[in-house]
């Protein structure tokens, strides 16, 4: 059986999936990335071997994503390293065919993806402000002490949501409060809260974008009910999950790679021997000219493997070195 790996490496999770030649996904895996992207992909690859072991398989192409992409496509030897947007994109289409709109809210940048006959016609992202991510919701769970996972269910049994404050995590935060001292109940906080991310998410991201249906909702906020209540009543439009929401730039990044080996002999990948390497990161600052880029370096078994991080491309064609 010929396996194809997606990686997808962000700042609050870590998301990998193996797909068979048929684009079906054989293993699905979610890990908290924890400030440490290395160690992050190295888990991953690991427990993937280890799900996979027994069967008869070879690894046929490696795809990476996500704002580590660069980094972990180092790590595994990816043969292909594309954007987020065109990851996700690429599994919202072939998970659900004829998809016009992707709402994608992660753990802490969102982005809206508009598509035409498969096709990304218009985009945008939120890396700034924290009011519109998954964030701000484990914030406000942690200081209400509800688990998040019951955060979903309570909205729904909102009676009459309050109005909270959503253009900014910090007046949100203390409008919440305020709202709590009057003595609302919290289901209709929460309710206020999930309203609260969908209209920031929506006046920021959505700003002047043609949302049309199918609607798909992906990232790991998509399995808050009550935040795909909120997007529903805002939009007026039915709203699609998909069965693997939280991992679906994985997935894209696995289709991707099937794509990029069609006419390579062989993968460039390192095996899931890379998951007991030891690997190093390091950084410097160029002198080269007055941009004083920031190069970074990895190392492994105490020699240079890559490095990037110059706006010429001076460093990378010296990434072999060392």
């Amino acid at each position: 059986m010929q396996i194809f790996l997606g990686i997808d490496v962000g700042s609050v999770s870590t998301n990998m999936v193996a797909i068979n030649e048929q684009g079906e996904v054989v293993v699905s895996l979610y890990l908290r990335t924890r400030g440490q992207p290395i160690k992050a992909v190295q888990e991953g690859i690991r427990r993937v071997g280890e799900e996979l072991h027994g069967s008869k398989y070879v690894v046929r192409g490696v795809g990476t994503t996500g704002s580590a992409r660069t980094l972990s496509g180092i790590i595994v030897g990816a043969d292909t390293v594309k954007n987020e947007i065109t990851a996700h994109a690429v599994a919202a289409s072939y998970l659900l065919p004829g998809v016009r709109t992707v709402l994608e809210v992660g753990g802490q940048d969102s982005k809206i993806i508009l598509l035409r006959d498969g096709i990304v016609v218009d985009f945008a992202m939120n890396t700034v402000c924290a009011a519109g991510t998954g964030s701000f919701l484990d914030h406000q769970a942690a200081r209400l002490n509800i688990p998040i996972e019951e955060f979903g269910g309570l909205a729904l049994q909102s009676k009459s949501p309050v109005r909270i404050a959503g253009r900014c995590s910090v007046f949100a935060e203390s409008d919440m409060i305020h709202k709590q001292q009057m003595g609302h109940p919290i289901p209709d906080i929460i309710a206020g809260l999930c309203d609260a991310l969908v209209r920031n998410y929506l006046n920021n991201v959505g700003k002047g974008k043609d949302i049309q249906s199918p609607v798909v909702f992906q990232g790991g906020v998509a399995a808050n009910v009550g935040i795909r209540a909120a997007f529903e009543k805002a939009l007026g439009l039915e709203i699609t999950v998909p069965k693997y929401f939280d991992v679906m730039g994985a997935i894209g990044a696995a289709l991707l790679a099937r794509s990029a080996v069609r006419d390579k002999q062989e993968s460039s990948f390192r095996g899931f021997e890379v998951s007991e390497m030891e690997y190093q990161a390091s950084s410097f600052e160029c002198q080269g000219c007055p941009n004083l880029c920031e190069i970074v370096n990895i190392h492994v078994d105490g020699k240079i493997l890559a490095r990037w991080g110059g706006r010429c491309g001076k460093w990378e064609t010296l990434k072999k070195t060392g």
